[in-house]
């Protein structure tokens, strides 16, 4: 067959031209929107691709020493309904010049159908989720919102959800829907920091901007710019008439930051303080707990009393108020004046009748109505807290060069400024006295006759708490001061990245003789039957220290108002080779101020409690033909109890395959019996410690109140009645 050479050529010849046609319209269609349509497609440009955005970093945790953690970064979320939300509107000409929005009646029926016909199921969800209201009140207030047609109404109303509640409220009928467009449901994320321990170290730690997610004080703020990471960067195009996020810059997350702080000593610490405050109705209270030789900071505590008689930690006393320290000074003065060579432990001073006039002005002992202490050495001077003895000492040898009593201060610590990373941390305030012309002292620096003898006894100076611990730890250190070390250094996923040094500020405060004759003084003031400071010994091991007490003035002075002393004992344990280092401040308006008497046991306490806690021995040491080793235990969690009493190798018996039970010691063992209780029914809680009756009880959605310490003795709601969601539960608890 013969093809016809005419037509094919045709064929192309069309197909050909018909290209070229569209090459040429293509071409010029790019030309056309290159230049006169130009400034469009730039307008264009510029709405389909957003401004670039931040994406917020993960803010690194606080941890204890030990790996606790103490502060860490969980979403809270503040939820809202839009009933709106997905429903077409248009507008309506109702006058000349007016227009009204008008909702589509057929999609807004939709709304309210589905709605309720889920409501009854959401509330009884937002009951077990958040029983701050009851079933009726959730369904009253949604229905409300409902009705309203508002476009912003609290799912719970005033209560932000954590994450565990939100996670649970999205799996709620209408809440679960993908299309979120449809649901209405709006959720307002915010970073809130999480402490586990609540109030403990709660100062030290700090605080943040919540909305802003910024460092406001303590940690926080101190190690901001590690934990808070590095932002990333992310912006939204329109791509196929659709959003994309591109991420540019992915976020670095803050590191975590692994304190000094010792959770168990912190709890101590806290728990003697506030035992000691409520005794004497203090107004504050403050403890430092410090490891001799690195100076960590293993606990430090800050109460103060609030209008309700309770104490909480508000304000960092610790390492920001400046106070007269009191005697816990004279401590100090004597070193200044051992390590100068004018004093040794053998001179006598003669404090007569425990009155003396210092330059016109009256200097009196805390025991000058008994008549004084009459000539002492300079041991006995400290020992009795001596003001006479101080003042006279100090005066002696200072008097016509107090610089070099104050340059002596800040030699030895006690004035050394210690460079803390804390915003609003104090440094001591010790004058400085300035000759004039003439020789003389200038008034204007506020310097008298008497301003040397009042600050060897601890008054017309301000020093931190911190700075008056770091001056005896330096004691107990063999002379060595250390700066106050609050953070150990800094770990991602759990592996340190960086350790902090241990920083020396001064490797010798004083020369050694000085350091020896103090270091046996300051034993002598505990352990010595004639030291004011025995209260804070303890039978077991050494304690080396020196009581203080100073009065605070009030609102109208030393002479006016009413006054206020502030007690303290500050010293260090064992004796011997020190470990810890420790301080106890307490202000009050107790009739009786005795820093020895007050302080002085609280000490005790803590040093004993710490000491034991690293204490371990061998339980079959202990052992003979009569020891009971049947322990007793509390009603509760028979499984946590089983598992305790098997690491002692204590025998239990009964309560298998169950979680609850009560339990009765034997001879030879702990028998359990199985308590089964159902989840609409009150428990029966008596008997059992605080954290099983609070677990027992807030499983079933009810509300926990707890009075006194030990185990529960009686609880408002009978056991066996009917759980009420929401209903509070009064227990008080005693030790039996």
């Amino acid at each position: 067959m013969k093809f016809d050479k005419k037509y094919i050529n045709t064929r192309i010849t069309v197909i050909v031209v018909m290209a070229a046609l569209l090459m040429l319209a293509i071409i010029g269609k790019a030309v056309f929107t290159a230049t006169v349509q130009n400034e469009k497609w730039k307008k264009v440009g510029a709405v389909s691709v957003s401004d670039t955005m931040l994406l917020k970093p993960n803010r690194g945790n606080i941890l204890s020493a030990d790996g606790q953690l103490m502060a860490s970064s969980l979403p809270d979320y503040k939820v809202y309904v839009d009933f709106l939300s997905g429903i077409e509107w248009w507008y309506d000409s109702i006058a000349v010049g007016q227009k009204k929005k008008v909702y589509d009646p057929k999609q807004l029926h939709e709304k309210d159908s589905m709605w309720r016909a889920d409501v009854d199921t959401i509330c009884r969800g937002l009951v077990e989720i958040c029983p701050k209201y009851t079933f009726e009140e959730y369904k009253a207030h949604l229905l409300e919102g409902l009705e309203k047609r508002k476009r912003y109404w609290e799912v719970c109303p005033h209560t932000v959800l954590n994450f565990i509640q939100y996670n649970q409220l999205i799996k709620l009928p209408i809440f679960n829907l993908k299309n979120r467009n449809r649901s209405g449901l709006v959720a307002e994320e915010r970073n809130n920091r999480n402490k586990p321990f609540g109030s403990l170290a709660k100062r030290t730690l700090g605080e943040m901007y919540g909305a802003k997610d910024s460092a406001r004080s303590g940690l926080e703020l101190a190690y901001d710019s590690l934990l808070r990471g590095e932002p990333g960067k992310v912006h939204n195009k329109k791509v196929l008439s659709k959003y994309l996020s591109i991420v540019d810059k992915e976020p670095v997350d803050g590191y975590d930051l692994v304190t000094t702080i010792d959770v168990s000593m912190q709890d101590i610490c806290e728990s003697a303080l506030r035992e000691k405050l409520y005794e004497v109705d203090a107004s504050m209270g403050v403890v430092i707990l410090m490891e001799v030789k690195t100076g960590d900071v293993k606990a430090i505590v800050n109460l103060v009393r609030y209008d309700d008689g309770n104490y909480y930690e508000a304000q960092n006393f610790a390492l920001a108020a400046l106070m007269e320290p009191g005697s816990t000074f004279k401590t100090a003065s004597i070193l200044v004046a051992l390590d100068d060579g004018y004093i040794t432990v053998n001179d006598h001073v003669d404090t007569g009748s425990g009155i003396c006039n210092m330059y016109g002005a009256k200097m009196k002992d805390h025991n000058w109505y008994r008549g004084g202490y009459g000539t002492i050495d300079v041991p006995h001077v400290l020992m009795f807290s001596s003001n006479v003895g101080v003042s006279k000492l100090i005066d002696a040898h200072y008097h016509n060069q107090p610089e070099k009593f104050v340059e002596g201060l800040r030699r030895v610590g006690i004035g050394t400024p210690l460079g803390l990373p804390f915003d609003g941390a104090a440094e001591p305030r010790i004058r400085m006295p300035h000759k004039d012309r003439t020789g003389g002292y200038k008034m204007s620096d506020n310097w008298s006759a008497t301003a040397l003898a009042w600050m060897s006894i601890g008054y017309e100076t301000q020093i931190p708490p911190i700075s008056t611990v770091s001056f005896y730890n330096a004691i107990a250190n063999n002379g060595k001061l250390v700066r106050p070390r609050f953070a150990k250094g800094i770990s991602k996923n759990g592996e340190m990245v960086e350790e902090f040094p241990v920083e020396v500020i001064r490797p010798h405060i004083c020369g050694q003789a000085a350091l020896d004759d103090i270091q046996k003084i300051l034993y002598r003031v505990v352990n010595d039957r004639e030291g004011l400071g025995k209260k804070a010994g303890n039978p077991y091991f050494h304690v080396s220290g020196k009581t203080g007490t100073a009065q605070v003035a009030g609102k109208g002075g030393y002479k006016g108002g009413q006054n206020e002393h502030l007690v303290s004992f500050c010293g260090y344990y064992p004796s011997e080779d020190p470990k810890y280092t420790c301080i106890v401040a307490i202000r009050h308006s107790y009739y009786v101020a005795s820093g020895g008497g007050q302080a002085g046991p609280v000490f005790s306490k803590i040093a004993q409690r710490i000491y034991s806690k690293n204490v371990t021995t061998d339980i079959n040491v202990a052992k003979d033909s009569t020891a009971v080793f049947v322990p007793g235990v509390k009603n509760g969690n028979v499984i946590a109890a089983q598992y305790v009493l098997n690491k002692l190798g204590v025998k239990s018996e009964g309560g298998k395959g169950y979680e609850w039970g009560t339990a009765v010691a034997g001879d030879d063992a702990v028998e359990f019996q199985s308590v089964k209780v159902g989840n609409d029914i009150v428990p029966n809680v008596l008997g059992m410690g605080a954290r099983d009756a609070v677990s027992a009880l807030s499983n079933r959605g009810l509300k926990v109140r707890m009075t006194g310490r030990g185990k529960v003795v009686a609880q408002s709601v009978s056991s066996g009645s009917k759980v009420v969601k929401g209903q509070t539960v009064m227990l008080t608890l005693a030790l039996k």
